[in-house]
């Protein structure tokens, strides 16, 4: 008998629960809801984000010199986690749990089968939907390769457990388990896996990847890196290109493949008209929408509504959406794009970048952290992500960042600078970029219309403009043009190439 055994041995394990039988226990136990299509609807309490500052990484020789340890991966001693598993075990007896045996990473060389143990049904149902889902006959030949253990209700003891809250996401690879307690959302459980396989595929040459992925008509490959907000999931999600996978990717020696089965969109201002393809999935049975607003008699959903969070989510499977790319695999890539949602309306549109500037980028990973993507963030923010998925790294960003460099100088991979954010203006001031605006530029660089046009060089970020996009209004293609007080783009613009700076200076 395993350790892992031996801590749910007390409890009531059902396993492999279909996804209507999870949603009836949900409905039942729960308290989640319908809207009226059958999708459900669940609250995450107060937490309606990652909690980044409550993870942890077990501290042990093995894997002691290849941390990143700091503020991302702060470490925990392995006896602090021994006595958290001793007190788990004895609170979860008695109790019934729902398990699944899933797994991550659609290729066959680095399949990852991963149980999923939690207390509410409707986060197993969320894993069901995020993962890569076996058959009967696939799941009774697999063996799990890590075990997540979830309880929202069982908190740690800060005095105790060596904790900074009764919050607690501790990964240890030695034991090859996540546990999580104290919160309620139910994202803490992909992106511990994904933090799990950043460390494990890099072993195998395998570089992971905090990006969204799509396959052109033509079997072309492009990759969309960026936080939470950017427009991952939005931009991937396109009628006219087949999807591989909108969060979590890895990239081998001949191709991309998805970690996930699943999707994890941002709903707020969800509309049919702007994001028709995630909306549809909203009026589906086996979805979830989280910590939306809605009418009680009429079940609708107000998307506008971000008086609960503005970080609302919907989860769905991949195959909710009528245009995916089969086996959620694709070729080496012909377009790579950094999306960067510029709280600060100072970067341009579009960019191209030189590899030596576009390393500069993906270490930097500059980006507004959007409202409600963490806990206490109720305003966007400018931040510096490094990989654009700092907190999911387990190895020092320089290991993904050479890694890169290596794969886009072997694949010629064109880099692509892509603000989602604002224009003429702060947020508060200025305008978001329109949705359309952005569809209009990497259609045009994915279709090859960029090549060879005219550029003004921008000195102060090293970018390479281009002076005229087919649908996009030129005169949005120089930022400082668009600016009432050009003096005021000057210095906010100096104080973000300071900062950039600064923050690479760190690394």
């Amino acid at each position: 008998m395993t350790a892992i055994d031996a801590l749910l041995g007390g409890a009531k394990l059902l396993s492999n629960l279909s996804p209507a039988a999870l949603t009836e226990r949900a409905v039942v136990d729960e308290g989640a809801r319908f809207n009226r299509f059958g999708a459900l609807v669940v609250d995450t309490g107060i937490f309606t984000g990652r909690s980044p500052k409550d993870k942890f990484v077990v501290k042990s020789p093995e894997s002691e010199a290849s941390i990143w340890w700091g503020a991302v991966n702060q470490p925990i001693a392995a006896d602090k986690l021994d006595g958290l598993l001793a007190r788990l075990e004895k609170f979860l007896a008695g109790k019934t749990l729902y398990s699944s045996d899933l797994a991550a990473c659609a290729s066959d060389d680095h399949r990852f089968p991963v149980r999923v143990v939690t207390e509410y049904a409707w986060h197993n149902l969320f894993a069901s939907n995020m993962f890569l889902r076996p058959s009967a006959q696939e799941r009774a030949a697999q063996t799990p390769q890590f075990t997540v253990i979830d309880v929202p209700s069982f908190k740690a003891d800060p005095a105790v457990d060596g904790t900074r809250s009764e919050t607690f996401i501790i990964v240890s690879l030695e034991k090859r388990l996540v546990l999580i307690g104290g919160t309620e959302y139910a994202g803490e459980v992909k992106k511990s896996v994904f933090s799990v396989l950043n460390y494990l595929l890099v072993e195998k040459g395998v570089l992971p990847m905090h990006c969204s992925a799509n396959t052109g008509k033509d079997g072309d490959t492009a990759l969309f890196f960026g936080l939470s907000g950017t427009g991952k999931t939005t931009l991937s999600t396109d009628p006219q290109r087949s999807l591989i996978g909108d969060d979590e990717h890895g990239w081998g020696d001949a191709e991309v493949f998805n970690f996930e089965g699943g999707c994890y969109a941002k709903a707020i201002n969800l509309s049919a008209e702007q994001e028709p393809e995630i909306y549809a999935t909203t009026q589906r049975f086996g979805t979830i929408l989280e910590n939306v607003v809605m009418d009680e008699v009429s079940r609708e959903i107000d998307y506008a509504d971000g008086s609960k969070t503005e970080n609302t989510r919907v989860s769905y499977p991949i195959d909710f959406i009528d245009n995916i790319q089969p086996g959620s695999r694709g070729g080496i890539p012909q377009n790579i794009f950094f999306l960067s949602a510029d709280a600060f309306g100072v970067l341009p549109p579009i960019a191209k970048l030189t590899p030596e500037t576009a390393m500069r980028y993906f270490l930097a990973g500059y980006t507004a952290k959007l409202a409600g993507t963490e806990r206490g963030v109720t305003t966007p923010e400018a931040t510096f992500s490094p990989c654009f998925g700092g907190p999911f790294l387990p190895r020092p960003p320089k290991v993904y960042g050479e890694m890169l460099a290596t794969k886009i100088a072997e694949s010629g991979a064109k880099v692509w600078l892509i603000n989602t954010g604002w224009s003429g203006g702060a947020y508060g001031e200025g305008e978001r970029v329109k949705l359309r605006y952005t569809r209009a530029m990497i259609n045009a660089a994915l279709d090859g219309q960029l090549d060879g046009v005219e550029t003004r060089k921008d000195d102060r970020f090293d970018l390479e403009v281009p002076t005229a996009v087919p649908g996009m209004p030129s005169e949005l293609l120089d930022p400082r043009s668009c600016w009432s007080d050009q003096g005021a783009y000057d210095a906010m613009a100096d104080k973000l190439r300071a900062d950039f700076d600064a923050a690479l200076d760190k690394l």
